[in-house]
């Protein structure tokens, strides 16, 4: 496990309109989660298209400035670049991480990569990537498609076997996150146990002092 220096956040909120019942907006949900101790929000609307998601980033990279958070761009890298995010997310699905490095040079954009299992652990942490989320851990709806549940001993190895800071995603509940942490993940990855909650500044508060 990787000791994150840099990085300033070991809890990793994910978007997902889709989940706001609560708030007016994403913009105000993603708000009460700042308000909360949130440090980094990754913007992953990936039904938007090109400008719909270049102005959510734009005023997303507003809000999370005055909070002094982090902005990560789920797979655009131009978006990313657009509009002066953190850092970019990508899937095993995006530009490879190590063209992505080489493309930005000495930038101090971070890179974030999607991984499910050991060997694509090793092979995001050999191609530049500062950090990984690893999942799912456990069983959840929305990452039914990635296969089943890694489990917490598959966590733990990947956790030992690289260098990198590793945050644990996929059905992350508060409960859970100590067994996480004890297996070695350096953070933890969530969206719906947060977006889905009726106090999102509350829920927000509860996890950050779970993993400080």
């Amino acid at each position: 496990m990787g000791d994150g220096e840099g990085l300033g956040f070991r809890l990793y909120l994910i978007t997902d309109r889709r989940l706001i019942t609560h708030h007016a907006s994403l913009i105000t949900a993603v708000r009460e989660a700042l308000r909360g101790g949130v440090r980094a929000i990754q913007l992953r609307e990936k039904d938007l298209g090109t400008r719909e998601l270049l102005s959510l980033a734009y005023k997303m990279r507003r809000l999370t400035a005055k909070y002094r958070a982090r902005l990560f761009i789920n797979d655009r890298l131009d978006i990313a670049l657009a509009v002066g995010a953190d850092g970019v997310h990508l899937t095993q699905r995006s530009v490879p991480v190590d063209a992505v490095r080489s493309a930005i040079g000495v930038s101090p954009l971070l890179i974030g990569v999607s991984t499910h299992s050991l060997n694509e652990a090793i092979k995001a942490e050999r191609g530049g990537a500062d950090f990984i989320t690893l999942g799912p851990v456990y069983r959840t709806p929305s990452k039914l498609r990635y296969g089943p549940p890694i489990g917490l001993e598959t966590l733990k190895e990947v956790c030992e076997r690289v260098r990198i800071p590793v945050f644990a995603i996929g059905g992350i509940k508060a409960r859970r996150i100590g067994q996480v942490m004890k297996a070695g993940a350096y953070g933890v990855a969530m969206i719906s146990e947060i977006f889905g909650a009726d106090d999102i500044k509350g829920k927000s508060k509860e996890i950050t002092n779970l993993i400080s």
